[in-house]
């Protein structure tokens, strides 16, 4: 698995970093990291972001994130900039609502112009920077 520091939920280059991970080494990455095709479905969901969302990975593989797995995010403020842009690097606060209670968390939206996918990372408020 690679260095720790280098897939931080901040770290600059992190996408090119989860391109070049398996779902084993995903699963060991302590944020939620959805991988998805460029027209949404979901590739790969690791066990972090399972365990947020109460959701079994297995269930979601396949699945259209923004339609069928988690519809709260079919906007303006996360789907839609997907679709907006051919190279996103944007973190924003949200709050999660579909099948769970209100879940204030830290969303970071990647994809790059020679990636076949794009992500979504999140991140829980469990303190204050």
């Amino acid at each position: 698995m690679h260095d720790k520091r280098d897939i931080s939920f901040g770290a600059g280059e992190v996408a090119g970093v989860l391109d070049t991970l398996g779902d084993r080494d995903l699963d060991g990455v302590e944020f939620g990291v959805v991988r998805m095709d460029r027209g949404g479905d979901v590739v790969s969901y690791n066990m972090a972001e399972s365990r947020l969302s109460g959701l079994d990975k297995e269930a979601v593989i396949g699945q259209n994130f923004f339609v069928q797995v988690a519809p709260c995010t079919n906007n303006f403020l996360v789907s839609q900039r997907y679709q907006d842009s051919d190279e996103l690097d944007e973190t924003l606060e949200y709050v999660f609502t579909y099948r769970m209670v209100p879940t204030p968390v830290r969303l970071r939206l990647l994809k790059r112009r020679e990636s076949h996918y794009q992500y979504l990372l999140v991140e829980t408020h469990v303190h204050n920077d």
